[in-house]
C-alpha cells in the first residue's frame, strides 16, 4: 500500500506537456495518445538522430514563419544515412506535415519543432543495422535558449569533443548529446552560462550546442567542418550574412584555445541558442566586456530576416498561416 501511494504521488508530480498534435507513426495524433515502449532501442543506446526547427511569432503581421525547414529535414536524412536508417517521407511531405503540426496546435508566439528519427524495435543487443525505424514530430513554444541580450560567460570545458573517428558531429545523433550535456552541465555548476569544447587535439570546436565565431583583426573566424563539429545550418546562414550585410571576411580554420582570450568579439549561434554574444570566457572579458557593435549588428539583422521583416532573406521562411 505505501509503495502504490510513492507510486502515485511520483506520477502526479510529474510535469504535464501540453496535450498538443502530435506526428507518431503515420499518423496525427494528441502527445498523451503516443507511446515509446521502456524497452525501446533509441531509450538504451542513444540509437536516435533529432533536429530543431524554429518558427517565429510576428505580432504586427500575425504570421508564423518557419525557419530553413526544408534544410533540416535534408540534414536529418543525412543523420539517418550515417546511423543506418531511412527518413520515411519526402522533405516535400516532412514540411506539408510540419505545417499542419504548427497550423493544429495554433501557435500565437515562438515556438520548437522537434522530428526524431529513431531505433524503435523493443530488444537487447548494440547494432544499427536490420532493426526497424520510428519517426514522430512534436512541438513546442519556445523562448530563448540561453541569453542573448546582455551576453553570457562561458569556460572552456574540461570534456573534449566527439571525434568524427567515434561518434561523428556531423550525425545530429541523441546519443552524442551526452558529451553536451557533461560539458553543459559542468559550465553551469561552476558558474558560468555555457561551455566551449575543445578537439581531442585542442583545437576550439563549438559550444555544447551551438557554433562559434570569433571576431579579431577585421576578420569573422569560424572552425572548419573538420574540428568535429554540427555543420550548423544557422552558421551557414551567419557566414552569408556577415560576407553580405557587413562586408567582413569569413574564415573557416583551426582556432587555438588562446584566441579565444584574445579576440574582439564571440558569438555563439544555432538554431536554439540563435545569435548569442558572448562577452567572457574563463574569466577574461571578450573585448571591453559588453556585446560588441558587429555582433549586436548581426543580431538585429538575423532577429529581422526570422520573424519576415526583411524582403531580401523571405526565402529564409515560410509562412505558416
Amino acid at each position: 500500500m505505501t509503495v502504490e501511494i510513492e507510486l502515485k504521488s511520483r506520477v502526479a508530480s510529474r510535469p504535464e506537456h501540453p496535450n498538443s498534435w502530435v506526428f507518431y507513426d503515420g499518423e496525427v495524433v494528441r502527445y498523451h495518445d503516443a507511446h515509446i515502449g521502456i524497452a525501446t532501442h533509441a531509450l538504451h543506446y542513444g540509437t536516435a538522430c533529432f533536429e530543431g526547427i524554429r518558427a517565429y511569432w510576428n505580432e504586427t503581421q500575425e504570421q508564423l514563419f518557419l525557419l530553413h525547414c526544408p534544410a533540416h529535414y535534408d540534414r536529418l536524412r543525412n543523420s539517418g544515412k550515417i546511423l543506418r536508417m531511412e527518413l520515411p517521407y519526402s522533405t516535400a511531405e516532412l514540411l506539408d506535415i510540419t505545417l499542419d503540426l504548427l497550423r493544429r496546435n495554433d501557435y500565437r508566439t515562438d515556438a520548437y519543432v522537434r522530428p526524431l528519427l529513431y531505433k524503435s524495435v523493443e530488444q537487447i543487443g548494440v547494432q544499427l543495422h536490420g532493426l526497424a525505424d520510428g519517426f514522430l514530430i512534436y512541438t513546442a513554444a519556445m523562448g530563448n535558449y540561453v541569453e542573448i541580450e546582455a551576453g553570457i560567460r562561458c569556460m572552456v570545458s574540461s570534456w573534449r569533443r566527439i571525434s568524427d573517428s567515434a561518434l561523428p558531429a556531423r550525425a545530429k545523433a541523441s546519443g552524442g548529446y551526452v558529451n553536451s550535456a557533461l560539458a553543459k552541465s559542468e559550465a553551469l555548476e561552476a558558474g558560468f552560462d555555457e561551455a566551449i569544447v575543445l578537439t581531442a587535439d585542442g583545437h576550439v570546436s563549438e559550444g555544447s550546442a551551438e557554433n562559434l565565431f570569433l571576431y579579431k583583426d577585421g576578420v569573422w573566424v569560424t572552425p572548419p567542418v573538420t574540428d568535429d563539429i554540427l555543420e550548423g545550418i544557422t552558421r551557414r546562414l551567419v557566414i552569408n550574412m556577415i560576407r553580405d550585410e557587413l562586408g567582413v571576411p569569413v574564415v573557416e580554420r583551426s582556432i587555438d584555445r588562446t584566441e579565444l582570450y584574445t579576440c574582439e568579439e564571440l558569438l555563439l549561434c544555432g538554431t536554439g541558442a540563435q545569435i548569442s554574444p558572448v562577452i567572457e570566457v574563463d574569466h577574461r572579458r571578450v573585448g571591453n566586456g559588453e556585446v560588441g557593435e558587429f555582433s549586436q549588428e548581426i543580431q538585429a539583422l538575423y532577429f529581422d530576416a526570422v520573424r519576415g521583416e526583411t524582403s531580401k532573406y523571405r526565402d529564409w521562411t515560410i509562412p505558416v498561416y
